[in-house]
């Protein structure tokens, strides 16, 4: 009876301690050669990148949803210096830097948060995310062995540590935090600065593991990565990565979705089948984190696109779009991808793969434990021919450039170059919301006489002057012309020429409009040259150099210059003069920035004009300021801006960003799947703008007298700006009878796992809409594409009916890919598919 008593003693006190450790949440996260572990259970975890500053806080949540009913596990986020601490020890955590609301969103959602503090992050963000005042500080070099650096690094890092830890939000506190990253793409930089490289990148590592968060810590891009800290790869492609100890896990931080966009240049697309081929590759290698780079690419609202020349969008053709809606068929076929890697779980976890040769480009991985679970890869390297093979005494075809995956080593339940999922084709609709009271004010173009301006000898470095408080910056000086010059009685007019570091140049003389010019993001410098109007007396001339975005990377960015450099007047009797070296006035911002004009209670400062047909023509440097009432409906909603030309644009005080109407320059060739993807492949936009549309938070609006507006640098047409709405116009499906999904695969506790073959279609339109019609359906041969089906020779006459009867007037449905569905057989012995495309129309309450 003592013994018992004992015992039950233990038991209750073991059953009160695993009570608390629940209550608590505290958990365990360690690493082995095989995956995470997170309270000593391996994962296979998929991650998606997430930027809280690039969306709202009204966004998240239900961006976070829709990554985790795309099967994640994790959120991927940036910590961006910069915003967070505009100036020295003034700290912004509000708003859309309200870091701790977001990660605390992530954890209410039920996901885990890599948080990659850097503090450095690349990323096309402005200054790669340090503040510009860092470059100011006495004796600073960025990234190396240097004191003053090394401590403002570890100043903001204990803050964003510390911060986490007050609110619990480590894992081993019980918080959502499972990884932090300590610097970011370190490599190529350390080894071009030897051993000052090497000395700053043991210190940040040794740094970052004493803030002890109880939690792993990575350092991406960086074979050398010093234990404990674990080494982890970027790239379109990681299937060639390895760790650089046995101990740690294959880790894949940045799994490129798309590419990022500049003006003047095409808009990137990869395709999904690539990118699903590229994840399938890692994980049968051994990969067991992946992180989608980027899963939401957001907006580059502000001032914050980098580069320069960065697109204030920041789609990056992820898997849902910079406006938050899902991207098809890319987040339904990664939605399918991430199902059959679950279902491989336990044996990718246990086992290491081995390498089978089914052909020249054909091979298996097979990952086989003892305890009977067995997974397979089979690949197709191929970019250009389909292969039959012999796997387990059982024929497989592998489409080019594809992996089939099989979860019990003889059911293939997913093919990366198989997309099952529903094309969804978005537009740009107009919405029922009008602009009104357009008024305009124009911007001075000759004073410097104002308290804020300065003189001094020579041209400055335009960022040591501005501290990038504006993209913009006045070099005024003044020439003196004799009316003995030649050029005076009919001869050819002055030359001047500028040379700029950047990135544009709007040229006034007198106060009058010269000529532009533009550099690119592949060429930052770049020179205006133009004739001049020169008249007797004193001239002014009137440079206004405009930073597109600041470096975000490459070796000492915080050196480069930007600004003017040479500036010369050719074609006066005494030759060539060299303007350079005179007294030049200098103004940082234009003056409707100093009087905040962007403001709704401070647009009363300054006299508008009403805008009418003389004023709206191409007058350079004017604001336009007008109000409109937030269209009905929820759908995300957009500025068409066709009519203008290049500046930025408020709503009610906040900034949407940069616009910038330049054309789209490349080769848009058609685009295929197969083969190896880089950013110039599947380029599209070629002779169009850029970028057209630019995002408008809903949450950024009132109901009624919303306060709109913009400068326009070049000159435009404000009347006709439109604010629109993104909306799913039609969905269509695809699917072949008998074809293997991820759905249909099942496993039973008491029953070996087995194949349901009657595939589905699933059709579903985008929130707040249903299905209003059926615009094409065939069970048979059906041919062509979204957009462009055609019935071929094999036809169910009874197709259209049965699916408007299944699908119209709902939001979602799905229909089965079978005979007995459709009633009887169209062509026996032949292989059927269904082809369907519904439009989609916004529910009417």
């Amino acid at each position: 009876m003592e013994t018992n008593s004992v015992s039950s003693s233990v038991i209750f006190f073991f059953f009160i301690f695993l009570v608390l450790f629940v209550i608590n949440g505290n958990c365990t996260v360690t690493y082995d050669n095989k995956a995470i572990l997170i309270n000593g259970q391996r994962r296979i975890l998929l991650s998606g990148s997430v930027h809280y500053p690039r969306s709202t806080p009204d966004m998240w949540e239900d961006l976070i949803l829709k990554a985790k009913n795309g099967g994640l596990d994790v959120i991927d986020t940036y910590v961006f210096w910069n915003g967070h601490e505009p100036s020295p020890g003034n700290y912004n955590f509000e708003g859309r830097y309200d870091l701790v609301r977001f990660v605390k969103t992530v954890q209410k959602v039920g996901l885990f948060v890599n948080l990659r503090i850097g503090p450095y992050v690349c990323a096309e963000w402005n200054y790669g995310g340090f503040p510009v005042w860092l470059k100011y500080v006495p004796g600073i070099s960025f990234r190396t062995d240097n004191e003053p650096f090394k401590a403002a690094m570890q100043g903001f890092t204990q803050k964003i540590v510390g911060m986490m830890k007050s609110e619990n939000l480590f894992e081993s506190q019980g918080g959502p935090i499972i990884l932090s990253q300590i610097e970011n793409e370190y490599g190529s930089q350390r080894r071009a600065l030897g051993a000052a490289g090497d000395a700053y990148m043991n210190w940040a590592a040794k740094m970052a593991v004493g803030l002890d968060t109880g939690v792993p810590w990575i350092m991406c891009k960086d074979d050398n990565a010093p234990d404990p800290l674990i080494n982890t790869c970027n790239g379109f492609y990681c299937d060639a990565f390895t760790p650089n100890k046995p101990y740690k896990p294959t880790m894949w931080t940045e799994a490129w979705t798309g590419w990022f966009n500049e003006f003047g240049g095409t808009v990137h697309q990869r395709p999904v089948q690539d990118l699903a081929f590229a994840v399938a590759r890692f994980i049968q290698i051994g990969g067991s984190y992946i992180n989608y780079y980027m899963f939401h690419g957001g907006t580059n609202f502000g001032r914050t696109a980098g580069g320069p020349f960065i697109t204030t969008s920041y789609d990056y053709d992820a898997p849902i779009d910079e406006y938050g809606l899902i991207r098809e068929p890319k987040y339904g076929h990664l939605k399918e991808l991430h199902k059959a890697i679950k279902l491989c779980e336990p044996a990718l976890v246990s086992a290491d793969p081995t390498k089978t040769s089914l052909g020249t480009f054909q091979q298996a991985r097979v990952f086989t434990t003892g305890n009977g679970s067995c997974a397979a890869f089979l690949s197709n390297f191929d970019s250009n021919s389909a292969a039959r093979v012999i796997f387990n005494k059982m024929h497989y075809n592998l489409p080019p450039w594809s992996i089939s995956i099989l979860p019990d080593c003889r059911n293939v339940v997913f093919n990366t170059a198989k997309v099952g999922a529903q094309t969804s084709h978005v537009e740009m609709l107009a919405s029922n919301s009008q602009f009104y009271s357009w008024e305009t004010y124009n911007e001075d173009t000759t004073s410097s006489d104002d308290s804020s301006a300065f003189t001094a000898n020579g041209l400055l470095e335009q960022i040591s002057v501005t501290r990038d408080t504006s993209d913009y910056l006045w070099y005024i000086t003044s020439i003196d012309i004799s009316s003995s010059e030649s050029f005076l009685r009919g001869g050819q007019k002055p030359i001047l020429t500028v040379n700029s570091k950047g990135h544009a140049v709007h040229v006034f003389i007198n106060g009058q409009l010269a000529g532009s010019a533009y550099g690119t993001r592949a060429k930052t410098r770049f020179t205006f040259t133009g004739p001049v109007n020169l008249q007797v007396g004193t001239n002014k001339i009137s440079l206004l150099s405009i930073a597109m975005g600041l470096p975000n990377n490459g070796m000492h960015y915080e050196n480069w210059a930007v600004g003017l450099g040479l500036v010369e007047l050719n074609g006066l009797d005494q030759g060539k003069k060299d303007l350079s070296s005179q007294t030049w006035s200098y103004k940082v911002g234009l003056r409707g920035e100093m009087m905040n004009l962007v403001s709704p209670d401070k647009d009363s400062s300054v006299e508008w004009t009403q805008m009418s047909a003389i004023t709206q023509n191409q007058q350079p440097l004017r604001w336009y300021k007008a109000y409109f009432d937030a269209p009905n409906g929820d759908e995300p909603l957009a500025l068409d801006m066709t009519s203008m030309g290049k500046g930025q644009v408020w709503v009610n005080g906040q900034s949407i960003g940069r616009y910038w109407l330049t054309n789209a320059n490349g080769n848009c060739d058609i685009c295929h799947y197969n083969g190896t993807y880089r950013a110039p492949k599947c380029q599209l936009g070629c002779g169009q703008p850029t970028q057209r549309w630019y995002h408008v938070p809903r949450s950024w609006l009132r109901p009624t007298q919303n306060f709109i507006v913009l400068l326009e640098e070049i000159g435009g047409d404000a009347s006709k700006i439109a604010l629109v709405k993104r909306t799913t116009s039609r969905v269509c499906a695809n699917a072949f009878e008998h074809h293997p999904t991820v759905a249909n695969y099942k496993t039973e506790s008491t029953a070996p796992q087995k194949m349901l073959r009657q595939a589905r279609v699933h059709l579903s339109c985008g929130p707040g809409q249903s299905i209003s019609a059926i615009k094409f359906a065939s069970f048979g041969t059906p041919k062509g594409t979204c957009g462009s089906f055609q019935l071929g020779n094999c036809h169910s006459q009874n197709s259209n009916a049965l699916i408007e009867k299944m699908c119209v007037g709902k939001e979602s449905c799905k229909i089965a890919v079978s005979n007995s569905y459709f009633g009887s057989d169209p062509c026996p012995r032949v292989l059927k598919k269904l082809s369907v495309e519904a439009i989609c129309s916004t529910t009417m309450n």
